[in-house]
């Protein structure tokens, strides 16, 4: 008996553990991509050129220190909920609605994590231009919305 209510303890204070930890690394990445999408490109008209690119700069500097260990977090947290919780929904997705769309969930987490790489490598190789920035930042945008959305739907359509 000690030994299941060990497991079942282990198990239950482990979850919401990651849970909290995944939200709160979501919401600083979501956030941060909502801010530059929708908040930045609205007053780049507004501001005068030189402004803007410092502003760009210091905003890219600051997000280059930050945004790789949110996304480690993030991802790692997201793994382990999936591990602990989802497998067999997982090792199944047709069965239900709910496990299917966790696997859509996935996938556009999947691909946002392409499209950081992908960005990450172009700076690095000094070819990120603003076009590559702007298409990148609009499809993470994108992407970000499905799974928000997932997120919410999952439980109600399960």
């Amino acid at each position: 008996m000690r030994l299941l209510f060990e497991r079942f303890a282990r198990h239950f204070m482990t979850y919401p553990i990651l849970l909290t930890i995944h939200l709160f690394c979501a919401l600083f990445f979501i956030g941060t991509v909502f801010f530059e999408v929708l908040m930045l490109e609205g007053i780049r008209k507004k501001v005068p050129q030189d402004v803007m690119k410092t502003l760009e700069i210091a905003i890219g500097a600051r997000a280059r220190k930050v945004m790789p260990w949110v996304l480690l977090v993030l991802f790692s947290a997201g793994i382990a909920m999936a591990w602990i919780q989802y497998r067999p929904l997982l090792a199944a997705p047709f069965a239900s609605h709910f496990g299917l769309m966790l696997w859509l969930k996935i996938a556009l987490a999947t691909s946002v994590f392409g499209h950081f790489i992908t960005a990450m490598t172009l700076r690095k190789r000094g070819k990120l231009h603003s076009n590559h920035f702007k298409h990148i930042h609009r499809s993470v945008f994108a992407h970000m919305v499905g799974i928000v959305l997932l997120a919410k739907w999952m439980f109600y359509a399960a």
